[in-house]
């Protein structure tokens, strides 16, 4: 019994083998090729962006104010979304 385990656990790295590399889909490539851009800064604005002093003391004082409200022990099921399935378009 343990030897199938042993086994399993053996071929365990082989089956990673299996994926080839890459992009899965278009989507994936696309999404790739943004996030690479986003990381080395080609296409960056020359222009920098800065924040007024109002702007950041409204963006440290709503990060306060989310500290106000308890954590809930626990959530109800019913208060969640709804989904209808299948693939959105």
């Amino acid at each position: 019994m343990k030897a199938h385990y042993l086994i399993g656990l053996a071929l365990l790295p082989l089956s990673a083998l299996a994926i080839e590399p890459g992009p899965s889909s278009p989507q994936q490539a696309e999404t790739e090729n943004w996030l690479a851009l986003q990381v080395d800064g080609r296409v960056a604005s020359p222009t920098p962006q800065r924040t007024t002093p109002a702007e950041r003391e409204n963006a440290m004082q709503r990060w306060l104010d989310s500290n106000k409200h308890p954590i809930p022990e626990f959530f109800e099921s019913e208060s969640g979304g709804s989904s209808k399935g299948g693939k959105s378009q």
